[in-house]
Formats: C-alpha cells, sequence, structure tokens
C-alpha cells in the first residue's frame, strides 16, 4: 500500500506540473491558434526568477510570487514585438518562436552560467499520510496547481473576460463586430499563458528538491 499510494502521488506530482505548462499552452494555442515553441522558456523563466530572488537573500514564497510576473513579462514583450505581427503566418510564428526560444536558452545561460542552480523549498521534511509519507513541499504543489486550475476555470466561465475569449475562439470577426477589442484580448491572453507558464517553472524549481 505504501508503494502504491507514493507512486501514486509521484504522478499526481507530475502531472500537476504538466498541466500547468499545458494550461498556458492551451490557452495561447486554442485562442490564437499560434504553436509557440518559446513556451518552455516561459517555464524556465520561472524557475531562474524563483533562483534568483533566493540567491539574491529573498524567500521561496517572493521568488514564486516573481515567477508568473518574470513569465508574463517576457510573454508581453514576445507577443507586441513578434507575435502580434505574425498572427495571419502561422508558418513564421513557428519560425519566429523558435528563434526566439534559442535566444532565451542562450541569455539565460549567459546570466546563470551551467549547470543546476540551487533551490530551497520552503517546507523541507515528510507529512506522514497514514499508508505513507511524503514530502510536504510536494503536496503543497498539487494543492496551488490545483487552486490554479480552478481559478483559470472561473476566470474563462465566469467573467467578462472569459467570456470575451470564448467569442473570440468561437469566432473573431464576429467578435470584432460586437465591440471586442481582439487584439487586446490576444495580447493579455497570451501573456496569461506566460504566466502560467512562469508559475509552474517556479514550483518545479523547488520540486525537485523535494524528494520521497
Amino acid at each position: 500500500m505504501d508503494f502504491v499510494v507514493t507512486t501514486l502521488l509521484n504522478a499526481l506530482t507530475l502531472i500537476s506540473i504538466l498541466m500547468l505548462v499545458g494550461l498556458g499552452l492551451a490557452i495561447s494555442f486554442g485562442l490564437m491558434n499560434v504553436t509557440n515553441l518559446a513556451h518552455g522558456e516561459f517555464v524556465t523563466v520561472g524557475a531562474f526568477a524563483v533562483y534568483f530572488v533566493q540567491n539574491t537573500g529573498g524567500s521561496f514564497w517572493l521568488g514564486l510570487a516573481a515567477a508568473p510576473i518574470a513569465g508574463a513579462v517576457v510573454g508581453c514583450i514576445l507577443e507586441f514585438a513578434i507575435i502580434r505581427h505574425l498572427y495571419s503566418r502561422p508558418v513564421s510564428t513557428v519560425l519566429a518562436t523558435w528563434g526566439v526560444s534559442l535566444i532565451l536558452q542562450q541569455g539565460l545561460e549567459l546570466t546563470f552560467g551551467l549547470g543546476a542552480k540551487p533551490v530551497t523549498p520552503p517546507i523541507e521534511g515528510t507529512l506522514d499520510l497514514f499508508f505513507t509519507v511524503y514530502p510536504a513541499y510536494r503536496l503543497i504543489l498539487i494543492t496551488i496547481a490545483a487552486l490554479t486550475l480552478l481559478g483559470v476555470v472561473l476566470l474563462i466561465s465566469r467573467t467578462s473576460f472569459g467570456l470575451d475569449i470564448r467569442t473570440v475562439i468561437q469566432n473573431r470577426e464576429m467578435a470584432e463586430g460586437v465591440g471586442i477589442n481582439t487584439r487586446r484580448t490576444y495580447a493579455i491572453a497570451f501573456t496569461f499563458g506566460a504566466a502560467i507558464a512562469g508559475l509552474a517553472g517556479g514550483l518545479v524549481a523547488a520540486g525537485a528538491g523535494a524528494r520521497c
């Protein structure tokens, strides 16, 4: 039973991270039909944001708050400088975002150097779950991922911005006809997707240190 529960929790931890990464990508691809090959770099930016904050004396939680902000900033710049000019040219978008991913990879390498960077989880040790003991931080990670998913679902289904997003997905021309600023909706959605990817990177940065 101990092995089964631990395996299930390990799977749930991995699913939580992949869910956040996929959720951010689904927002940009589902709304704008943009194949963003730099999306993985948003995750990396979030992870390095946590490392940078901790390395300069800040707490993990401050770094985790900075992670989605860092991802959003990079995403906003990318959308404003490149993506918005290529919405009607999907092949060009693929090539452009691939180039951006290489630039970001090299930029992070030049800034932080090669090799893994240590990030200390906010809570170390394990919790007794009756059937097994499990790293406390991974349970926090699963909880944050679940709350983030719930928040995104509520945002899309219960807010006016979510209604705008769903309208643009269904019919962009009709959305523009009823007064929705589709360009602004695209920019916010892309930035939001990048922020979620940054959050995923921030969570996984310390997750590697919380081993069974």
